[in-house]
């Protein structure tokens, strides 16, 4: 690919360089939930307009109700046009004492085996990460005088609280945020060693559920045996979502979950993911999903169902011998595939009402819920940026899916119309959200240089 070498070398001249414009960018406390940080938001906002002003972008901060978008445009037309999301606020840093060294002082450390790390609040989550995208845009402007793509990047001030204003920032400029592609720095990768690309992001259903029984609390030794205790209503629906193979046991629940191709698994296998390194760390060893599946298609790829809270009757100290009158349950659901969050509500909700006794009720609460979003394994794009990272890294690219979900990638595919492809170099020992986060100067480094082939792949 033209000047590809010369990028790549000017990114490796130029680390020192690098890593003091994210550390300048590091000292700025953006922590966007609490309202004290509120000028530091909107520094950091501008710290980065300016920074991409200068490397030509047209970079400009766009109020909301709560604070700013950094949106920047770099044109080039006839070629691909690409839309990068980033967030530039970070956690709170909570428990100070914690902190080897202040966190907002970013430093160079090296641990115990060797590896150095950028230290800092927001080293890994997410000012490295974008900032491995910006270096290989500025690589490419200083040796080439332009991109090989067009770009569009959106960086917003809320991530870290909520995105409650992202949606409708995103709905109101669709029109100026179109593009062929998103791209997103905020996950991982496989190991140190081993790339990833996220293709698929479990979706959300999430309820609450009351089960009244008596009009009150009553004296157990006066109504026991005779009252219902709405305790043992809840516990048994509970303890029928699932039946003794660890699958969901909700008739209809199934409806729209996708088989994961047979090159998938076959990849997911060489992982070779066992109980002892996943669940070892947390003190368990036995996987509690489907039996008939692998334990990373269980984490992955698979549905689920968890009991999240239930409260009911006396929690207090010492004893109270009540029956309650209510009891309740905080009940979510991960979606994968084509699951739709309001047939899940339908037959969750006839699930439970069929185990209400006769004299007694239950109020069932939804909550927002969202899809699950996969990407096409064919996809030419995700292709590219495969063999792009397998380039840089010496290793075959794995294709992952997430547990968890990120809502502004739905909103990219229902407002936009755009697959999203998340490519991260953050660790499992990261610390993310916790004192002491890091980020390996390797992950920053090569970081920045997969994202150059990258872009130079999707120029092609």
């Amino acid at each position: 690919m033209p000047h590809l070498d010369q990028v790549l070398n000017d990114i490796d001249k130029d680390l020192d360089n690098s890593l003091q414009r994210l550390f300048a960018w590091l000292r700025i406390p953006s922590i966007s939930t609490d309202p004290a940080y509120k000028a530091d938001c909107r520094g950091a906002a501008e710290w980065l307009a300016g920074d991409l002003s200068a490397m030509g972008f047209a970079a400009s901060l766009r109020d909301t109700p709560g604070h700013p978008v950094v949106v920047a445009h770099l044109p080039k037309p006839g070629a691909p046009h690409v839309l990068f999301y980033g967030h530039y606020d970070v956690q709170p840093v909570d428990p100070l004492d914690l902190w080897e060294a202040p966190p907002f002082e970013p430093r160079m450390a090296t641990l115990s085996d060797g590896r150095k790390v950028i230290s800092a609040r927001g080293a890994c989550d997410d000012k490295g990460q974008v900032m491995t995208f910006i270096e290989a845009c500025r690589a490419y402007k200083v040796t080439t005088g332009s991109l090989p793509v067009g770009i569009t990047m959106m960086i917003e001030g809320e991530e870290e609280s909520g995105s409650i204003n992202l949606p409708a920032f995103v709905q109101a400029n669709r029109e100026e945020l179109k593009a062929d592609v998103a791209l997103v720095c905020d996950t991982g990768m496989w190991d140190r060693d081993t790339p990833a690309i996220t293709a698929s992001l479990r979706g959300l259903a999430y309820y609450e559920v009351i089960v009244r029984c008596a009009d009150r609390d009553l004296h157990s030794g006066l109504f026991g045996g005779a009252a219902r205790n709405p305790i043992h209503v809840l516990s048994r629906i509970v303890a029928d979502l699932h039946d003794d193979s660890g699958r969901i046991a909700i008739p209809g629940f199934y409806e729209g979950v996708r088989e994961m191709p047979r090159e998938v698994l076959e990849q997911w296998k060489k992982l070779d993911l066992t109980p002892e390194d996943f669940l070892g760390q947390v003190g368990l060893r036995i996987p509690a999903g489907e039996k008939d599946r692998l334990l990373i298609e269980q984490i992955q790829s698979r549905p689920t169902c968890d009991a999240n809270g239930i409260v009911g009757g006396y929690t207090g100290e010492g004893t109270k011998t009540v029956i309650a009158g209510e009891a309740s349950a905080k009940i979510s659901f991960r979606l994968v595939g084509d699951q739709d969050p309001a047939h899940v509500g339908e037959v969750f909700e006839r699930f439970v009402r069929a185990r209400i006794p006769d004299d007694c009720s239950v109020e069932i609460v939804r909550h927002k819920g969202s899809k699950a979003i996969q990407l096409p394994h064919d996809m030419p794009v995700l292709k590219k940026a495969q063999a792009a990272l397998s380039d840089e890294w010496g290793t075959d690219t794995v294709t992952i899916g997430s547990g968890g979900s990120i809502p502004i990638v739905g909103d990219f595919k229902r407002t936009l119309g755009l697959d999203t492809l998340l490519v991260g170099f953050g660790l499992d020992d990261d610390r993310v959200h916790s004192p002491n986060e890091k980020y390996d100067l390797t992950s920053f480094h090569k970081g920045t240089r997969s994202w150059a082939r990258i872009l130079a792949a999707i120029g092609a």
